[in-house]
């Protein structure tokens, strides 16, 4: 009995969870700055969709919102 609990399930359940927090920590250290070396592309093509997406909205209903 571990921590008054006596289901070997129910102390598996918690075991898994504490393992796989405990993995996504190390995953996550791991990889904290990777892919960031291609974010002034990715900022680069949000601005050029946005640009075309205003060009669309002016084309089709000859109005644009600035505010969103």
């Amino acid at each position: 009995m571990v921590l008054g609990i006596s289901d070997p399930w129910i102390s598996a359940a918690y075991i898994g969870c504490i393992l796989v927090t405990l993995l996504c920590v190390v995953y996550g250290v791991i990889n904290w700055n990777k892919g960031g070396d291609d974010e002034n592309g990715q900022i680069s093509e949000e601005i050029a969709w946005y640009d075309k997406e205003k060009d669309m909205e002016e084309k089709e209903l000859g109005l644009w919102d600035e505010e969103g």
